[in-house]
């Protein structure tokens, strides 16, 4: 079995932003998430993104700019990340979905498909949805804060990728 490191994207692998990031000019990746990348691949894990891109139902983006945002940050980081998820949706919009995290299907079919060990796999994210998203299937979690307002909800909580990354690493 494979051991995994699920990451959300926005606020984890590129700077979030208050409206959507779709287009590549406005794709930001902060310093230490390709080096963090690195660490998790030479340490052996899976990097698999599950993100909730509801910008889509709202016909506010198309399917193709996450495509181009996705192939973007693999150039930078030299093809690291084996696979990407996301949920196009929004219960608002168009229809409630399974694939919309703090739900869980698209880590479930990531698990299913890559022979995932679980009890070796971790999620990293920026929000509670993450978090619970990756409690419902298992997996060990990493809150990345960006302010110390923000609710922790992780198993553990880290400042950015890299720190996260040296976490999942060092257990």
């Amino acid at each position: 079995m494979t051991k995994c490191v699920f990451l959300d994207r926005d606020g984890v692998l590129n700077e979030d932003r208050t409206d959507y990031v779709y287009r590549v000019e406005d794709f930001i990746i902060p310093d230490g998430v390709i080096e963090g990348l690195r660490q998790l691949k030479e340490a052996g894990y899976l990097l698999i993104v599950i993100t909730n891109q509801a910008g889509i139902a709202k016909g506010l983006y198309t399917r193709e700019d996450v495509m181009r945002c996705h192939q973007y940050l693999q150039e930078q980081c030299g093809n690291l990340i084996d696979d990407i998820y996301f949920s196009p949706h929004h219960p608002d919009f168009d229809t409630r979905s399974l694939t919309r995290k703090p739900d869980s299907l698209l880590l479930e079919k990531a698990i299913a498909k890559y022979n995932i060990d679980v009890k070796r796999s971790w999620m990293i994210g920026d929000a509670p949805r993450d978090m619970h998203a990756g409690k419902r299937v298992g997996v060990k979690t990493v809150q990345v804060r960006h302010t110390k307002s923000q609710p922790t909800t992780g198993d553990w909580e880290a400042h950015n990728l890299l720190e996260a990354s040296e976490r999942v690493i060092s257990v």
